[in-house]
């Protein structure tokens, strides 16, 4: 066989030739749509890869971007390797503080910024001298004096250009994570992690994806490069509509009604919220027909999947991290499973879902013993594979993340059935052992949000002085409706035993969510712990 790297460019160069008509549609500050084809996309990234190498960009360096979801943001997912850069993307999100430490830890040297983030920039500007500030005129207005025009940096680019040479294990991008127990560690990505990744993830029962799609990245590309999506996007010519930076769920469901995206993702934070106006305001507000639903980044309770369908969309639950690309499980239906009744169906896209192809999946127990598949015992789970990272970004390599055998430590807390579906149960931080038994704050949470009153529930473990730790819902309502303590331990006592049932309930206007629009239980605990 020839042996030839596998690499992003020829991803781009497919898109260019192949593709050149497909859409790309990006919704701007105002609220209007700018709509590009991938020709444009095509060139436009040579010319951010050739302005960039005319700049002094070397192989290596690393170009930052702060950006929204929009056709600029995707051509520097591909202009900067092109170049031989390392897209770094910033969490637009984070404390400024923080994203100035991210910055220097990665030594970025240039960046890539909306205009409208240019207040946040300012803020973080001492703290990160970056060599060379590139500013996309996202709002279409003139960009001030003393930053570099992206649009003027585009035209000034040499008109030859030659990717830059590498090879496969070179890399392309790289992400901080999310660094909720201490400082943010950053994953690097190579050309051979992602095109693996791609075509990993790409497949029928994941997120089948073809050229006749259209698809909508909720979730930010600054969150797990919108976990790989537009990569996959870009290979098989999807169309593409990027919200910008305008996501609540009214703009959302305006923008679906408009384009009519076929298959849309985000984290579950956002879809719980659009489901009160579609429940509260169906004359309103209806889902593009056969829409498909990737849901991540969180636990999806059964109860959304079920609400979802009856609006005539489908969900496939996945789970994944940073450091895995991101996707490592995705729900659907084996074929031995195909005639499982209703409630069975639900049941199981309601779990992680089934392992990957090229990654390999194990549960560990507290000894240090991998664990059988029958459902029952739960472990951690352990992870290693081509598009798996080996190690953090400057940072020893750290026994609490990986094996001495070489698995990635994820933190999660699972079973695997004979069927093959993993089920998390919990985050290692999150579980609650309670007079030395675990109760599952996953179980919980779903059980809770099945209940037609409430919205939302974080279940969060609390000191106590005869058991250990106590389990304690933080419940967030449903606008006019109402419950009771009592009303939900009732609800509880269906899937729960007795000893695992709440004593107290905290009833909350709204969970604080982190930068990546999960449930923030730090917070809760710092609150409600004490």
């Amino acid at each position: 066989m020839q042996r030839v790297p596998l690499s992003l460019n020829h991803l781009l160069e497919r898109a260019g030739r192949l593709y050149a008509e497909s859409e790309i549609v990006s919704r701007l500050p105002d609220k209007s749509l700018a709509r590009h084809r991938f020709a444009d996309f095509y060139r436009r990234a040579r010319q951010l890869a050739s302005a960039l190498q005319a700049a002094g960009l070397r192989k290596g360096d690393r170009v930052a971007t702060l950006c929204w979801n929009h056709h600029a943001h995707l051509e520097c997912y591909f202009g900067i390797p092109a170049a031989g850069g390392v897209m770094h993307t910033l969490n637009l999100r984070l404390a400024a503080e923080e994203i100035a430490w991210i910055a220097n830890h990665a030594r970025d040297r240039f960046l890539v910024v909306d205009d409208i983030l240019l207040p946040l920039y300012e803020q973080l500007r001492a703290q990160a001298p970056f060599e060379r500030v590139i500013v996309f005129p996202f709002s279409r207005a003139a960009v001030a004096p003393g930053y570099t025009d992206y649009e003027a940096f585009l035209a000034a680019a040499p008109a030859q250009f030659e990717y830059a040479p590498h090879e496969e294990d070179d890399p392309v991008a790289m992400c901080y994570t999310s660094g909720t127990t201490g400082r943010p560690k950053g994953v690097v990505y190579s050309h051979r992690s992602t095109v693996l990744h791609t075509l990993m993830a790409n497949q029928p029962d994941h997120w089948g994806l073809g050229a006749g799609d259209s698809v909508m990245p909720v979730t930010p590309m600054f969150h797990a490069n919108s976990w790989g999506v537009p990569y996959g996007c870009v290979m098989i010519g999807a169309r593409l509509v990027f919200p910008g930076p305008h996501l609540h769920p009214e703009d959302l469901l305006a923008l679906m009604h408009a384009e009519r995206p076929k298959f849309v993702l985000g984290v579950p934070t956002i879809w719980l919220t659009m489901l009160q106006l579609l429940e509260s305001q169906p004359e309103k507000y209806r889902l593009p027909p056969g829409m498909r639903m990737l849901v991540g980044g969180a636990p999806v309770p059964e109860a959304m999947i079920r609400a979802y369908a009856r609006h005539g969309a489908e969900i496939r639950h996945g789970w994944g991290m940073t450091e895995m690309s991101p996707v490592g499980t995705i729900s659907y239906l084996k074929p031995e499973l195909q005639d499982a009744g209703e409630d069975e169906r639900f049941r199981r896209f309601a779990m992680a879902g089934v392992p990957v192809p090229l990654m390999d999946l194990r549960i560990v127990g507290e000894a240090g013993t991998e664990l059988p598949w029958d459902g029952k015992q739960v472990g951690e789970v352990q992870v290693r594979g081509a598009f798996i990272t080996g190690s953090y970004h400057e940072v020893p390599q750290d026994p609490d993340k990986f094996t001495a055998d070489g698995w990635l430590r994820t933190g999660d807390v699972a079973s695997l059935d004979a069927h093959g579906y993993l089920r998390i149960t919990d985050r290692t931080k999150d579980l609650v052992k309670s007079g030395g038994e675990w109760i599952s704050s996953v179980d919980m949470e779903n059980l809770l949000m099945a209940h037609a009153a409430v919205l939302e529930a974080a279940v969060i473990a609390v000191p106590d002085a005869k058991w250990g730790e106590r389990p304690l819902p933080c419940v967030v309502l449903k606008p006019g409706k109402n419950a009771t303590a009592e009303d939900l331990c009732a609800h509880l006592a269906k899937g729960f035993a007795k000893w695992q049932l709440p004593e107290r309930f905290e009833f909350i206007e709204a969970i604080p969510r982190t930068s990546t629009g999960k449930f923030w239980k730090v917070k809760l605990r710092e609150r409600f712990s004490r």
